[in-house]
């Protein structure tokens, strides 16, 4: 990880999408993705600083410090010791936790707008989960004891913080209700009208899901195997729920597969 700036005043904190040039052949959706019933939720915590005027941005401007994170570099790991959140102002991160026998579950893929780092915003204790930089990713790194000293002495700061946690909180207790109660070829096929619905496009009554997520990234959502998806995904395909094209799914109805699941 790359430190930029210690207090920079150029540290962006609305968050825009990469332009073109910055993203190239990786430029993605700026929604976030996890697992949802609800899909018009999703990306509900991105504009959690919309509520500050320009005083009060330059306000978290001053505490913040400017990182530079490299695809699969690590942000934080499960167990370290809690200092502070950090703003995606670029790129795309990963959101994990890993359990004793070492599997991993993707909580979360977060984008320009939002933060990691939570639930402990001012710092204290240590990092439950884990973050990993899928792309090169812009953060600003908001320390937590100057983030409780602002929060405490402009009031605005406090609750677009709260803003902030309520999101994350819903994000969480939908992932929690999604594992809980429904299968995992439920929530595969949930996922699918995720993707189609934060990063796809729609052709007729049939949606189109951009194939750049992995069996592998698919398996780590919905808590199974890369070969469990792949034939999952095929018998899909054989009901006519789905077609697998080359680099896109095409959810052909959505409503059958929501039931199939």
């Amino acid at each position: 990880m790359k430190l930029d700036a210690q207090g920079s005043a150029n540290v962006i904190l609305y968050p825009t999408r990469y332009s073109e040039k910055d993203m190239g052949d990786t430029e993605r959706s700026a929604s976030a993705v996890y697992l949802s019933e609800a899909l018009t939720q999703i990306n509900e915590g991105a504009r959690f600083l919309d509520r500050l005027n320009l005083d009060e941005i330059e306000r978290l401007r001053s505490i913040s410090s400017r990182l530079t994170v490299e695809p699969g570099e690590s942000i934080f790991m499960q167990g370290d010791v809690h200092s502070g959140i950090f703003l995606i102002e670029n790129g795309r991160v990963r959101t994990f936790y890993a359990g004793p026998s070492g599997k991993e579950i993707t909580l979360a893929y977060w984008t320009p707008g939002h933060f990691v780092g939570g639930p402990d915003v001012f710092g204290g204790g240590v990092h439950i989960w884990s973050a990993t930089a899928m792309e090169k990713t812009r953060l600003a790194y908001l320390p937590g004891a100057k983030l409780r000293h602002l929060a405490e002495t402009v009031p605005k700061v406090a609750l677009a913080l709260i803003d902030g946690v309520v999101a994350k909180g819903k994000c969480y207790s939908a992932l929690v209700q999604m594992l809980g109660t429904r299968s995992v070829t439920e929530r595969l096929a949930q996922l699918l009208l995720v993707l189609a619905s934060v990063d796809g496009e729609a052709d007729g009554t049939k949606m189109i899901v951009d194939r750049r997520i992995t069996r592998e990234q698919l398996a780590a959502i919905v808590g199974s195997t890369r070969q469990w998806v792949t034939n999952t995904l095929s018998r899909f395909q054989k009901s006519g729920s789905i077609t697998i094209e080359r680099n896109t799914i095409i959810i052909n109805d959505p409503d059958r597969l929501h039931l199939q699941g």
